[in-house]
């Protein structure tokens, strides 16, 4: 992959707490509102241990992903990173796992917050979906804008999420539970928690969002390994209190049957008729704000992403157009945002989860393969925490649901056949013209 640098550079705007908030941003999102059910149907009690090889394993994602934005700070994240250390192909598969295991996140993410606002404003199915479309149109034109009003947009969507996800963790940890609270899970064992890790992981997957805008980062040598760990910390604090609570307040069983786990914690507490009301739509209108701010990063990491591939002629190269005025991927903005609405009219939100975790943790092993080859490395990023990271990812790849790894499987043998016909047809192309 060539080494010089883009005809039209991103402007470089973000700082370490913006970086930060939109990793935060990026991980607090749908995932923490419904992904501990089906975790906890796979694991049952031992959800923490599943929660914690989760965070394990990206936290040598997000070691390996830091070291190497660091080395190399422009847009791409591991598709560009594979593509100096690995070679194109490898490159070429990190890319495509990224964009469209993570176009559909964002269409889940989207659905979510039409569901969210629909129970909100008594809105029908088709209203939801109408809604989420109408996200999907504010979030891009914000994105249009420019990074920064990302990271202000950002930040205002975070913090009070942030907030009632504190407030409800100290609820569930010293409020009374339910007198009758199951304590098993069905057929769940301690086998269990590596498939719930791995679904786990699609809670995780966001911390190095900023890598992929690493072309709009001040000072990336420093301020995005700041930003990436920072960020992971964070977020996994708050999600080992959320999942202890939530243990504690409704037991394994029921946690598992609860398709809405942090509303459901609310509707069992006992209040009085109001407060509960209250509490339900206060928890629902954070959901909503959580969906937003998730899909508001997942967009523009997507975009930087079809940004390099286009650049490396793996995608249109139409999609490397940047605007000259907000130093944004406009192209690869407006498609993606074109894709995501086809998905939310005719998509379900249910079957993302395993998809889009198989097609992230193949692109992360990428990354810690990529971080392996690197000779210079800093003291917080050993060796030995790429190899861990690496056989973290294949192992909780390969053990998440069969549906989702084959489904995931047969869209990389698609892409990667497409990329192999499109380069047969330039070599023929460029033998016919030297004739």
């Amino acid at each position: 992959m060539p080494a010089a640098p883009p005809p039209r550079a991103l402007a470089r705007r973000l700082g370490t707490v913006d970086a930060a908030l939109i990793g935060v941003g990026s991980m607090v999102g749908a995932g923490v509102f419904v992904v501990f059910a089906p975790a906890a149907a796979a694991a049952g009690p031992w959800l923490p241990g599943a929660l914690l090889l989760a965070a394990l394993v990206a936290w040598c994602n997000a070691t390996s992903t830091a070291q190497l934005a660091a080395r190399y700070p422009a847009s791409g994240g591991t598709y560009l990173y594979a593509g100096h250390r690995l070679g194109a192909w490898p490159a070429f598969v990190a890319g495509w796992g990224f964009v469209t295991g993570k176009t559909a996140s964002a269409a889940a993410m989207a659905l979510t917050f039409g569901l969210y606002a629909a129970e909100l404003t008594g809105a029908d199915d088709a209203g939801a979906r109408l809604l989420a479309v109408a996200a999907i149109a504010g979030l891009t034109a914000v994105n249009l804008g420019g990074v920064s009003r990302t990271a202000r947009l950002t930040r205002l969507l975070v913090l009070p999420v942030l907030a009632v996800l504190l407030a409800l963790a100290v609820l569930l940890l010293t409020g009374q539970p339910p007198a009758a609270t199951p304590s098993g899970a069905g057929a769940a064992t301690a086998w269990g928690v590596l498939p719930a890790a791995g679904l786990l992981f699609f809670a995780f997957a966001g911390y190095a969002r900023v890598a992929t805008l690493g072309e709009e980062v001040r000072d990336p040598a420093r301020t995005i390994p700041r930003a990436v760990l920072g960020a992971l910390a964070a977020t996994l604090l708050l999600y080992g209190l959320l999942a202890l609570g939530l243990l504690r307040f409704l037991g394994a069983e029921r946690l598992a049957d609860s398709p809405a786990p942090l509303l459901a914690a609310v509707r069992a507490a006992g209040w009085p008729e109001g407060a509960e009301a209250a509490g339900a739509a206060v928890v629902t209108a954070a959901a909503a704000l959580a969906t937003l701010g998730a899909l508001l990063a997942l967009v523009a990491g997507i975009s930087r992403t079809a940004l390099a591939m286009a650049r490396q002629r793996d995608l249109p190269a139409g999609l490397a157009a940047v605007s000259q005025r907000h130093r944004v991927p406009w192209a690869a903005e407006l498609a993606v945002a074109a894709v995501v609405v086809v998905l939310v009219l005719v998509g379900d939100v249910r079957t993302v989860i395993g998809f889009s975790s198989f097609g992230v943790l193949v692109y992360y092993a990428l990354a810690n393969l990529s971080a392996l080859t690197l000779a210079e490395r800093p003291g917080w990023a050993p060796r030995a925490v790429n190899a861990v990271g690496l056989v973290g990812c294949l192992l909780l790849a390969f053990t998440l649901p069969w549906a989702s790894v084959l489904t995931m499987l047969a869209v990389f043998a698609v892409g990667l056949a497409a990329r192999g016909l499109v380069l047969a047809r330039r070599r023929t192309r460029a033998r016919a013209g030297d004739r």
